[in-house]
């Protein structure tokens, strides 16, 4: 039977998402229904689909709510074709802020909540100007993968990154390289990690570093999803990557532009090692009623 679908449309530099509640876990989509949703065309439009859950009401979340009791609501996030992601960095931005306008959770300036997601407990402190989360340790996720794209004239190698999900992260040699990709076209990774990666194009700023602040451009093919406007969590992985490249004197504050806007990253040390955050703004665009089959 048909029903109705209330959403919320949100944004965070650009990296959209259709946004609604299920406090009880009772009205997940199928993925077919996720990628109608997300169709430009056809459905709302959106980069994915973030559902509102209560944590005690799935599985993942019980697992998030018994590593931090605080972690009430789960983000539970779908790419645009109906798959599952792990976590999105630009998503649990707007995730919190679409919280606080249905008056479902409360967070002052300064202050913290803590979101489940299927790569952990995050925190989201509210800012001047938006959101930051703690995306927590990160790793090198090992190997150099070739990484072929169309207008790419050679396959060039990758870093692979762990922020929560998979990156891998490719240096490019100036803007004219970066602008000529060809990203409506799924670039090809040589061996293909077993669970696919969001994969990042990046040129450095001239000069490197201003005022203690890195400076990068980037662009996205994100799994799932294709090019977007901002990834946050490839913003994050590209700083890191670049930092790695740079050598022990790069800076651990990031100013990363992508075609959206400019997000902040900035790494730091905690308890169980170095962590990273991620900081920019977060939107509701506007509210609707989609009738789905």
């Amino acid at each position: 039977m048909p029903f109705d679908l209330r959403f919320t449309k949100g944004q965070g530099t650009g990296n959209d998402f259709v946004l609604f509640s299920d406090p009880e876990g009772e009205n997940e989509l199928s993925p077919t229904q996720i990628a109608a949703v997300c169709d430009r065309h056809y459905g709302v439009g959106a980069d994915g689909v973030i559902r509102a859950v209560r944590s005690q009401n799935l599985d993942d979340g019980a697992a998030a709510l018994a590593a931090d009791p605080r972690a009430v609501w789960f983000m539970d996030y779908w790419n645009a074709d109906g798959t599952v992601s792990e976590m999105c960095g630009n998503g649990i931005r707007v995730f919190v802020r679409y919280l606080l306008d249905q008056g479902l959770a409360e967070l002052h300036p300064g202050a913290e909540i803590a979101i489940g997601t299927r790569a952990g407990v995050r925190l989201v402190t509210r800012t001047a100007t938006g959101f930051q989360v703690d995306l927590g340790p990160w790793r090198l996720a090992g190997g150099e993968p070739l990484v072929r794209a169309k207008q790419l004239p050679v396959a060039r190698p990758g870093l692979g990154i762990d922020v929560g999900n998979p990156h891998v992260v490719v240096a490019l040699a100036d803007d004219d390289e970066l602008e000529g990709l060809d990203l409506a076209y799924s670039p090809i990774l040589d061996p293909e990690p077993e669970a696919g990666a969001n994969i990042e194009f990046v040129v450095p700023a001239e000069p490197l570093v201003e005022d203690g602040v890195g400076r990068i451009r980037m662009r996205v093919h994100e799994r799932g999803s294709g090019e977007t406007l901002s990834c946050g969590t490839g913003a994050v992985a590209s700083a890191l990557a670049v930092r790695h490249w740079a050598g022990a004197s790069a800076p651990n504050d990031w100013r990363v532009q992508v075609p959206g806007g400019v997000l902040g990253v900035r790494m730091f040390e905690a308890a169980d090692g170095e962590h990273v955050a991620l900081a920019g703004p977060a939107e509701l665009v506007f509210d609707g009623v989609l009738t789905l089959a």
